[in-house]
């Protein structure tokens, strides 16, 4: 297995006046090609800072980021923004879709951004759709929508640009049980295709799903199994 991800000795110090919080304190592990992993902790542990610094959000006040064998710790903003737009896939559990847009032109977005010619962008767009069972939603906007169906649409956004990562933040946590079994099953098909996923989730259940589990306590892993 080729290692997508490789991070080593992270820290993350965040300087508020005078005070200094360390939200990852010497973080290492490595992630490869095609694996499915959470990654899990309470409130304030520092997984949403670790996922920020992943998926070039944010940068590590120390430590190395090795993205497909490249060390992109010296890299520029407008590196970072090429990589994080060409080749990782956002889900979050607020959906980010833009209201006035139908599902079709969320989806389109990152396409937009990449400069694909509009006939291009609406064909690919919609077989994305298709692909997350909504392609019969396509013209109606998020206001239309149920939340499971909102986060479909997030999802094939996500995977429109056809990215080697998929990042997803608590994915689940604005629906309801039944809806967030459906939207896994959908991360655990993308996975059996082989698409690299990192779930980020204080859900056990949710955890389960994937085939390695890495908590997080402290701005420090605690397991890694």
């Amino acid at each position: 297995m080729d290692v997508l991800i490789e991070l080593k000795n992270i820290i993350k110090v965040y300087n508020t006046g005078k005070v200094s919080v360390r939200a990852l304190d010497g973080v290492s592990f490595s992630v490869g090609s095609g694996e499915m992993l959470s990654i899990m902790g309470p409130s304030g542990s520092g997984k949403s800072t670790l996922m920020h610094i992943i998926g070039f959000l944010d940068r590590p006040t120390d430590g190395k980021y090795f993205f497909k064998g490249q060390n992109t710790t010296g890299f520029s903003d407008e590196d970072l923004a090429r990589i994080r737009n060409k080749e990782i896939g956002f889900v979050f559990q607020s959906f980010n879709l833009l209201g006035r847009f139908t599902a079709l032109e969320n989806v389109e977005l990152p396409l937009v951004y990449a400069g694909m010619r509009s006939k291009d962008r609406k064909e690919k767009a919609m077989y994305m759709l298709e692909k997350v069972g909504l392609s019969h939603r396509a013209h109606h906007t998020p206001l239309e929508m149920s939340g499971g169906e909102r986060q479909r649409v997030a999802i094939a956004r996500a995977l429109v640009n056809n990215p080697s990562l998929i990042l997803a933040d608590e994915p689940t946590g604005n629906l309801d049980s039944k809806t967030g079994v459906e939207i896994m099953d959908i991360f655990k098909r993308l996975h059996e295709e082989g698409k690299t996923l990192i779930i980020v989730t204080h859900d056990p259940e949710i955890a389960g799903i994937c085939e390695r589990i890495v908590k997080i306590r402290d701005g420090r892993i605690v397991e890694d199994f």
